[in-house]
């Protein structure tokens, strides 16, 4: 049977993880709990300019850190934060949507894939800038993909899709088994990518119709 929101907020630890980096750095992924908001605040406030033009957040602050954390199991929403395992500090932010939005659904119906809201989800992640680049999102992402089925999906999209000018991002999606849906162009006018990993898929089958 497949987790909530409701027992992951009531018990973190179903979905923690250690994750030990080439380097040795022991890191633990986990949910965002209630406690959280300083040091999530601090995440969010130490983002480069760039990494927040890629990023999907309203605010880099106490005030919306302090709503993401007040937001546990009230909404669609599971948060997982990355954590260095000595200093506790918040490295990663990687977020799951449980629900669609009308225009994930047109963008794909488009493509011809029919996403279903039972099954899909969304996905976003954001690494600190001094993680980026290290391997952590791949060494990261079978437990990414764990937490999916844990949640009872089989379908994982881009939360917003990828920018397309974002290749090293676009190269992380495809090395970790996204296949590629189409182009779209953003309400801002960026022109973005839209990619989805079937977790009932190998990694070399193409997105499927259902």
């Amino acid at each position: 049977m497949a987790l909530t929101l409701a027992e992951i907020a009531e018990d973190p630890l179903a979905l923690t993880s250690r994750l030990d980096l080439h380097d040795g750095t022991e890191l633990v992924l986990r949910p965002l709990t209630h406690a959280d908001a300083e040091p999530l605040a601090g995440f969010l406030g130490a983002l480069s300019p760039e990494s927040r033009r890629l990023s999907t957040f309203d605010g880099y602050d106490l005030v919306a850190a302090q709503e993401l954390c007040d937001a546990i199991a009230r909404y669609d929403k599971l948060r997982l934060v990355l954590e260095e395992g000595l200093s506790g500090r918040i490295v990663g932010l990687f977020e799951f949507s449980l629900a669609l939005t009308p225009w994930d659904i047109a963008r794909y119906h488009e493509a011809g894939i029919r996403l279903a809201v039972t099954t899909d989800c969304r996905f976003g992640p954001t690494l600190a800038d001094d993680y980026q680049g290290r391997g952590v999102g791949t060494l990261a992402f079978p437990l990414i993909t764990s937490a999916a089925r844990r949640l009872g999906r089989t379908v994982i999209i881009l939360w917003g899709g990828v920018r397309s000018d974002n290749p090293q991002a676009i190269r992380y999606y495809e090395k970790n088994g996204f296949q590629p849906v189409g182009p779209f162009t953003g309400p801002d006018g960026s022109r973005s990518l839209d990619m989805m990993l079937d977790l009932r898929a190998g990694p070399d089958s193409e997105p499927s119709v259902h």
